[in-house]
């Protein structure tokens, strides 16, 4: 099982979820949502070889934390994952925009300076933003772009760019996101969570219940469960040799 986007330090008893992930065996990408979470959410990790955490700065907060910018910068090299990055251009905060871009683009020279990094994106309603910001910077790393909604042409410019997905239950409830699903390259689509803020029957999604979306990808694409997880357990453990570069 692999859910490759999950905020586990956000979930009110976050040691207790990561001793369940680990007891199922589960891959986590625990990511982070400022600098300054990125010590107590390591922790989580203790004990736990599977668990992968990504040193992050929301785009809903970067007018209020572009300040921890140097921190991120200063944590960079204590690992290969980066995320949540990315912009946001929903309405409440598509006024902190240039805050957004600049938080961001800093990000992405960051990683780039860095060598690159595997970076898992954010970029509801700003898909295009997102894809300009990752061509401008072509040497930050691997993008992954977590519960793409963007358009059609829009996902067809991420494939282009070498972009890969991370697609969850919350995700493929929907039409629009079961026709993206079916149209990304099988090879770079790994599943997700959102957990705690993605929602399973009215209540907050657990990481395990990423395992949904592996039910979900087989209808999509036409194959059985077990070839979908055969498929994504390759997916992993190629970024797994990327991550290593």
């Amino acid at each position: 099982m692999i859910d490759f986007h999950c905020h586990l330090d956000l979930y009110p008893d976050p040691h207790g979820v990561a001793r369940a992930c680990a007891q199922r065996g589960l891959y986590v990408l625990s990511v982070t949502t400022t600098p300054s979470a990125w010590t107590g959410t390591v922790a989580l990790a203790n004990g736990a070889a599977r668990i992968r955490t990504a040193l992050g700065l929301h785009p809903q907060l970067a007018h209020q934390r572009k300040g921890e910018l140097p921190q991120f910068e200063k944590l960079i090299d204590q690992t290969r994952y980066v995320g949540e990055i990315g912009l946001d251009g929903a309405p409440e905060f598509k006024r902190y925009w240039e805050d957004q871009l600049y938080v961001f683009t800093t990000a992405l020279d960051i990683c780039r300076a860095a060598s690159g990094r595997i970076l898992s994106i954010h970029s509801r309603r700003a898909a295009t933003a997102v894809l300009d910001a990752l061509e401008a910077q072509p040497g930050a790393g691997l993008p992954i772009l977590h519960w793409f909604s963007g358009s059609m042409r829009e996902l067809a410019r991420a494939v282009e760019l070498g972009c890969w997905f991370s697609v969850g239950p919350g995700m493929l409830r929907g039409e629009k996101g079961r026709e993206l699903a079916k149209r990304m390259p099988q090879d770079r689509v790994l599943t997700e969570s959102d957990g705690p803020f993605a929602q399973i029957d009215g209540r907050a999604a657990w990481p395990w219940e990423a395992a949904i979306a592996v039910q979900e990808l087989g209808s999509i694409w036409g194959v059985s469960p077990p070839e979908v997880e055969r498929q994504l357990s390759s997916n992993l453990a190629q970024l797994g040799k990327l991550a290593l570069l």
